[in-house]
């Protein structure tokens, strides 16, 4: 039996997101940060579920998201009247939503909110702004206004709401950009964008996810200001004492069922959907539909896979590390440990490596792959080293949040505005499976280990990975735009120079 080559081809890619924390987890585990061998056990195995899982999932979602996506906005963008495409919006927004595993793997760390409570609270807040995005493609409405009027919402709104609420909000918008709802939703808009032939059609089929993420921000806002937690403690999980790798093995067989059962509930609508929009629309044809169907099997393993090894064994271990670093004598290690692990993380994630070779494209090589990786990599790694700075002294994170967002949407108005929408897209990009499941882990451990409020300075870190490629970006895309008007200017100047020593004779 033959394996499918593209599914060795996603595991080597998952393989090389996971390597470098797990790489520096067992390093830590023989200098500083001794663990039990239980413990790595654990941990081992979760790293191997967690590369075949999100090996398998990407697959699906390559199979079957993309093409449900490109299918559907295609539909929607040849449809005349506005009222069944607006609802075909917020349903499949809210439903994909649900089924975001970076979204769930938050939900089980927020002690403060029931999951489902929060989970569907996003899926509302994605709904609605999946809307207006589609909204905007239709009516041409430019991105960067809709972005400043939003986020000036958002932090006025912020005033209002339980300060326990507010890193956890933003939190939600950077996980719910997530491996599953990316693909989607931007093969949503290439597909409405498709119906256009306007010149500013490619620019406007970005920026839907990038509005997709402001949603869940103000929707767990208003949750904040409208819900009284009964108690928001932090009760930390305990990895389970193994002896053996056979208990080791046990433990995680026993989580299958679990998680099998909530990725079902969370699946099989969104399955339900397609199914009913295939039999109204009947977009796609046989072989399209085996290959979708193939992708959706190939989604729900890999997301069971995926979600039991971050459970059990590699959300716990990130616990238990930040945990024996900060208690450690030494916590302002944190610092330099955070931002080793957000510089490592982000360069070996492979959403990161497409990113790369989009901008390339965009910017017609203006902007290299190595300039983006570099760039990206060492904004990550200094908003890791902000958020353990958080942990250490409590510092609020509007302090970085406002200037951040400020900052990002003043370029906005300087660069060309696709560099707008691709890097508001990328958000979620940059904070990918590795910052949800072990570097947000890491810093509650930590945040739990000093005695500090792991809702006000320990969340709060997803959203500053995810606001770097919002900087980062359009500080790349502004400085090529400078240089391409320099060599203009140059051009012209030599043009000039050239013209003048022409010598005129008379015939």
């Amino acid at each position: 039996m033959q394996i499918n080559p593209q599914l060795i081809e996603k595991i080597k890619e998952s393989l090389f997101s996971v390597l470098p924390i797990t790489a520096i987890v067992l390093l830590l585990s023989v200098t500083i940060a001794p663990l039990a061998p239980g413990v790595i056990v654990l941990f081992s195995f979760g790293a191997f579920l967690l590369i075949i899982g999100i090996g398998i999932f990407t697959l699906g979602v390559d199979l079957s998201m993309t093409p449900m996506g490109q299918g559907i906005g295609a539909s929607l963008g040849k449809a005349k009247g506005m009222a069944l495409p607006i609802l075909l919006c917020f349903v499949l927004g809210a439903l994909i939503t649900v089924a975001e595993p970076d979204l769930q793997v938050l939900a089980e760390q927020v002690p403060a909110v029931p999951n489902m409570t929060l989970i569907l609270t996003v899926a509302v807040g994605v709904g609605i702004f999946l809307v207006i995005a589609l909204l905007r493609v239709r009516l041409q409405i430019p991105l960067s206004f809709l972005l400043v009027g939003f986020y000036a919402v958002v932090f006025i709104l912020s005033h209002f709401v339980p300060e326990i609420f507010i890193p956890a909000a933003f939190d939600s918008g950077g996980v719910t950009t997530g491996p599953i709802t990316v693909p989607f939703i931007m093969a949503l808009g290439v597909g409405i964008a498709s119906m256009r032939s306007d010149k500013n059609a490619t620019s406007d089929s970005f920026g839907l996810v990038a509005l997709c993420s402001i949603g869940p921000i103000l929707s767990v806002m208003i949750l904040g200001i409208c819900y009284t937690p009964d108690s928001a403690e932090y009760s930390s999980v305990s990895l389970v004492d193994v002896a053996t790798t056979r208990d080791a093995a046990l433990v995680f067989l026993r989580a299958v069922p679990r998680y099998a059962e909530e990725v079902a509930v969370a699946v099989i609508p969104i399955c339900l959907m397609f199914l009913m929009f295939q039999l109204v629309t009947r977009r796609f044809k046989r072989v399209q539909l085996l290959r979708i169907s193939s992708g959706l099997i190939y989604t729900y393993l890999g997301l069971v896979l995926f979600l039991t090894g971050v459970n059990v064994g590699f959300m716990p271990a990130g616990q238990l590390i930040g945990a024996t670093v900060a208690s450690g004598g030494q916590p302002w290690l944190l610092i330099p440990i955070g931002m080793v692990m957000g510089y490592f993380v982000v360069a070996a994630e492979p959403a990161v490596h497409v990113l790369n070779k989009q901008v390339e494209e965009v910017s017609m090589g203006s902007i290299s792959r190595r300039a983006m990786r570099r760039g990206l990599s060492i904004g990550v790694a200094v908003s890791v080293g902000i958020a353990m700075l958080r942990v250490l002294t409590g510092i609020s994170i509007m302090w970085f949040l406002i200037p951040g967002y400020v900052f990002a949407l003043a370029l906005t108005f300087f660069v060309p505005q696709i560099f707008t929408g691709v890097a508001f897209d990328s958000g979620g990009v940059a904070s990918g499976p590795m910052t949800a499941t072990f570097m947000l882990p890491f810093a509650m451990g930590a945040c739990q280990a000093l005695g500090g409020n792991f809702m006000t300075d320990a969340f709060g870190l997803v959203a500053m990975v995810a606001m770097t490629p919002l900087v980062t970006i359009q500080l790349l895309g502004l400085a090529g735009r400078v240089r391409k008007k320099l060599e203009n200017d140059a051009l012209r100047a030599e043009l000039a120079r050239a013209e003048d020593s022409i010598l005129y004779y008379d015939a």
